[in-house]
């Protein structure tokens, strides 16, 4: 079991940068891949990005890549999603999961946080 929380959202300008927390609780924790993923108001749940267990691979959706970075702290049990030139369309809310697999898909994810909403006004 693995619990999750995620921390750090808020409201900022088009172009300011935001960084995401989330903090696991549970075991075994470098073991699980770890992935980002938003749901914008009124729409489905999509990739943003994820990280392996030791942290050597990672993946980005189109829409993100060259302004957010994923990490993780496997000390801390903590993921982390840098967030920078954010735009209006990044508004969603943004949740961490975490998955035994690398995978990108949401429906391979096991475990899941409660979310945080991100609003970028322009």
């Amino acid at each position: 079991q693995v619990q999750l929380v995620e921390s750090g959202g808020g409201l900022v300008r088009a172009g300011d940068s935001l960084r995401l927390s989330c903090a696991a609780s549970g075991r075994a924790f470098s073991t699980y891949t770890m992935g980002w993923f938003r749901q914008p108001s009124g729409k489905e749940r999509e990739f943003v990005s994820t990280i392996s267990g030791l942290g050597r691979t990672t993946n980005y959706a189109d829409s993100v890549k060259g302004r957010f970075t994923i990490s993780r702290d496997n000390a801390k049990m903590t993921v982390y999603l840098q967030m920078k030139s954010l735009k209006p369309e990044d508004t969603a809310v943004y949740y961490c999961a975490a998955s035994p697999n690398v995978v990108v898909n949401p429906d391979g994810y096991n475990y899941w946080g409660q979310g945080t909403q991100v609003t970028v006004s322009s």
